[in-house]
């Protein structure tokens, strides 16, 4: 049963509001680099995809990491769960496959406060 927004933490709720405009500024930086946002958080169930995206027929998968500052994005790199993503990709497939035959990529995007966007192209394989 999910919580009412008056029983979440005041935290919790901070992290979200964190996670939701890092995931905007990443997609913004997406469109200027001329990528096609197809879905944001996309939901399934067996996990959420922060952002599909496509350019010149490449579909991406791709994670959002928040960070506090510019560093330790090795370590968070590492803590991606690149098969809660790749099993949530396979969900997306299954209900749009159209997109099966096309090449697919997982990239990580790491958004700090006062700096770019780091933008991880291919940053592990899946399936």
């Amino acid at each position: 049963m999910p919580r009412s927004p008056a029983s979440v933490r005041p935290d919790r709720r901070r992290a979200e509001r964190h996670g939701r405009h890092a995931e905007a500024l990443a997609a913004l930086f997406l469109r200027l680099k001329l990528y096609a946002i197809r879905e944001t958080r996309f939901k399934t169930p067996v996990g959420e995809i922060d952002l599909i995206a496509e350019r010149f027929g490449v579909t991406v998968f791709i994670e959002v990491k928040a960070r506090r500052a510019d560093h330790g994005e090795a370590e968070a790199l590492e803590a991606v769960n690149a098969g809660r993503i790749s099993r949530a990709a396979q969900y997306y497939l299954a209900r749009n496959p159209h997109l099966a035959d096309t090449p697919l990529r997982f990239d990580v995007i790491f958004v700090a406060p006062r700096a770019w966007p780091r933008h991880v192209v291919n940053a592990f394989d899946a399936f």
